[in-house]
């Protein structure tokens, strides 16, 4: 017979499955290799550094951008002398250490503002070819690194000029929270700026500096190992651990110092997606490495341990006790009907076939019986005896052993999988991700804040193109800053009277009204920011959208407006970020107006506790709201969830919106979480196991002896016309062709009687 027919290999195959399963439930279910530090903290430090890798990106490319608009913005305009070109430069756009325009003719400065700004670098690569006016990083003679960004001035007759500005390489304005620190590494692994370790002068001890001495050391160390990690293409070494981020991250573990580990996570600002690619910040070779000392796990107890060598032992005293059901109930009476059919096909018919005691088997068994005695009779009929009735009893048959051997296994599987390592409300998450929640909430409160702020001040820009008093230009001026920004659906200007006099895009969906806002930068010429928080609105109530409006005054035109209506869609891409769960934004009143998943527009938060939470984190203290996070234990549930209200610059900072995120802490891979886990995947892989192992004994042993015992009554009978064809080479196809040659050696008999029979009678007649 073959190797994988027959009763054989699958009972074999539940034995092995059984033993390895054992094992697997003895390694996962004990202590054994679980890690100094949670994955999820871990995994934190990896998010965090992708948020600052993205924060730095996004930031270098907002100046890059800023700066080739306001240049094209003075080119198209009027005139402007040198001082004023950077005066309406800063005060429209407050990012930059320093900015100079120079004579390209002459190469004389003709104004400057900030800090001094080197000129050593240009040279003819830097102003012609394919990389022309590429930005590019310059060092300073005070050792820092400096983003030298240019734009060319050409005005029509007028000679063409540079404006030039610098921006450190800092690490992104963003919290860090307490002890963590963050560093911008170039190739190499140099660290070209630091963020978060305290002043060796502010500590008060030397314990504390000995401490600080090891995080500088640990920084410099794990910054090298990100530069050779992050030298990788993006595209082709993308590992499966980066969770959704397009361009290589990770973790790393540091050294110990006073019972804390350094752990770190990186990511480079070089992307995989081909939009990204194109950015000058992906371009630039950096890479971002947070790193975070967080307290060592203590090692689980020697209980824990035992759960998985108990659940083992267990589960192999029921292994063994299903393989012995299965042997005793299906192997062996199979095997011996195997063995009593070829014996009755030889001929061999002295000795009484043994019947197994019931089931399919018996019934067989009782046919053979039956059929034993038609040879030994010369082909006569069975009387219909004891024999036909112990063959037909027992209906339910091999199903019983097959559900039996079911139920011992269930007995294992359901506990393990259901009750053993579950977890409830008590369970204890890390504060590190608690903190890291409400951070990285603060950190997309940041970035939301930061895109309002660009989207007025690219209006702004905007503005100064705009012509009143000739609304075509001013439609084609709108129409082709609608192609640049696609955060806006509309731009239209608006005049004193709210009547629109130039449009590109979608219809407006909101009016804008003017305010105190509108009436303070008409009257202010000056560059001090004094906007009120009407510059940003938010309208729409009982629509299917919130409607979001920026806008800003056109210069030297009062009472117009350039208003542009910003995507919701735009916002709700600034959400969504991997490991933070849900994210909305709400206004003052809790209404959700943005969201990484879908929402209903001013539909109330899903929780009253995150309302609370919105409100406590709107309470101003000190110079303003701060942001908060904590745990939220309802039922058997722990919720990590965080508020941010939007604090710092800008004409969106007053708005009184919160970004609000929270996430089941079930979904975080730390030690209990992951033993119930381990705990349910043991249960589903006996479950399998069950189906596999006992599901290919009914397919190939079960039901085909269902339809031999059928087939042998029937034969036992008197049926001698149906031919029996074995559809399997095992056990059973072994009896089903035993049981042919005796159809068709009791067919030859009948035949050979008949025959006889009629051979005196034909003789008589010929007389």
């Amino acid at each position: 017979m073959p190797l994988l027919g027959g009763i054989r290999p699958p009972i074999a195959l539940l034995c092995l499955l059984i033993l390895a399963l054992a094992g697997l439930t003895a390694k996962v279910l004990g202590p054994a290799g679980e890690p100094a530090v949670p994955k999820a903290v871990l995994g934190s430090q990896q998010h965090f550094a992708q948020d600052g890798a993205i924060a730095l990106r996004a930031s270098i490319d907002e100046r890059v951008t800023d700066l080739n608009r306001m240049a094209a913005a003075l080119n198209a305009g009027k005139p402007a002398d040198p001082e004023r070109v950077l005066s309406d430069l800063s005060r429209t756009y407050q990012k930059w250490t320093g900015t100079t325009v120079l004579d390209l003719e002459s190469g004389k400065v003709l104004a400057a503002r900030g800090e001094t700004i080197p000129l050593a670098w240009l040279d003819k690569d830097v102003l012609t070819g394919e990389h022309a006016l590429t930005p590019r990083m310059v060092r300073l003679k005070t050792g820092d690194v400096r983003l030298m960004t240019m734009a060319l001035l050409d005005r029509k007759d007028r000679p063409q000029q540079l404006l030039i500005a610098s921006n450190s390489l800092s690490v992104p304005a963003i919290n860090l929270g307490p002890f963590r620190s963050m560093a911008v590494v170039a190739r190499g692994g140099e660290v070209l700026a630091t963020e978060g370790f305290e002043q060796a002068e502010a500590l008060n001890s030397d314990a504390e500096r000995d401490e600080l001495t090891f995080l500088h050391k640990q920084i410099t160390r794990l910054s090298e190992r990100a530069a050779k990690e992050t030298e990788q293409d993006p595209v082709s070494a993308r590992e499966p651990g980066s969770r959704g981020y397009p361009g290589v991250s990770g973790t790393l573990l540091g050294d110990a110092y006073n019972g804390r580990i350094a752990t770190a996570g990186y990511a480079s600002l070089a992307s995989a997606d081909p939009e990204q690619r194109k950015s000058v910040g992906a371009g630039l070779g950096l890479t971002v490495v947070a790193m975070l000392p967080v307290v060592q796990e203590q090692a689980v107890g020697q209980e824990r341990e035992l759960y998985g060598l108990v659940a083992a032992g267990v589960l192999v005293v029921f292994g063994l006790l299903a393989a012995t059901v299965l042997w005793m109930a299906v192997q062996r009476p199979l095997l011996g009907l195997f063995l009593e059919s070829r014996r009755l096909a030889r001929g061999d018919l002295t000795r009484p076939v043994a019947v197994p005691r019931w089931g399919e088997a018996a019934r067989v068994g009782a046919a053979l019986e039956r059929l034993r005695g038609q040879l030994s009779d010369g082909g006569g009929d069975a009387p219909q005896g004891s024999g036909a009735g112990k063959g037909r009893r027992g209906r339910l048959g091999l199903r019983v052993p097959l559900a039996l051997t079911a139920v011992l296994l269930l007995l294992w599987c359901v506990p393990v999988g259901l009750l053993l390592n579950r977890t409830d409300a008590s369970v204890s998450v890390p504060s590190t991700m608690v903190n890291d929640q409400r951070d990285r909430t603060d950190l997309v409160a940041d970035r939301v804040r930061r895109a309002l702020n660009e989207a007025q001040a690219d209006l702004v820009s905007i503005s100064r193109l705009i012509d009143a008093d000739d609304p075509d230009r001013s439609t084609g001026v709108l129409d082709d800053a609608l192609r640049k920004h696609t955060r806006y659906s509309s731009l239209h200007v608006v005049d004193e009277g709210g009547e629109v006099v130039a449009r590109a895009g979608d219809e407006p969906n909101a009016d804008w009204e003017r305010g105190e806002a509108d009436d303070k930068t008409d009257a202010s010429a000056d560059a001090s920011g004094d906007q009120d928080q009407s510059l940003v609105r938010v309208s729409g109530e009982g629509g299917k959208k919130p409607v979001i409006q920026a806008g800003a005054a056109l210069p030297d035109e009062k009472g117009m407006t350039l208003v542009g209506e910003i995507r919701v869609e735009f916002l709700n891409s600034l959400l969504n970020r991997p490991g933070l769960g849900e994210v909305r934004v709400v206004d003052a009143e809790a209404r959700t107006i943005a969201a990484s998943d879908g929402f209903l527009a001013f539909e109330g938060l899903p929780r009253e506790s995150l309302t609370d939470l919105v409100r406590a984190g709107g309470v101003k203290v000190g110079a303003g709201p701060v942001e908060n996070g904590l745990l939220l234990r309802e039922g058997r549930s722990v919720t990590v969830a965080a508020a941010a209200p939007f604090s710092g610059g800008g004409v969106a900072a007053d708005v009184g919106w919160t970004v609000v995120s929270w996430q089941n802490a079930k979904h975080f891979e730390i030690a209990p979480y992951e033993r119930e886990d381990r705990s349910v995947l043991a249960g589903m892989l006996g479950l399998a196991l069950i189906v596999v192992c006992l599901g290919w004994i009914h397919l190939v042993v079960v039901r085909p002896l269902r339809a031999l015992a059928g087939s042998a009554e029937k034969l036992a009978d008197g049926d001698l016309k149906t031919v029996l064809y074995p559809r399997y080479h095992d056990e059973v196809g072994a009896v089903v062709r035993s049981l042919e040659l005796v159809r068709q050696q009791l067919q030859a008999r009948r035949q050979n009687q008949a025959r006889r029979s009629a051979e005196p009678r034909l003789g008589a007649g010929g007389r």
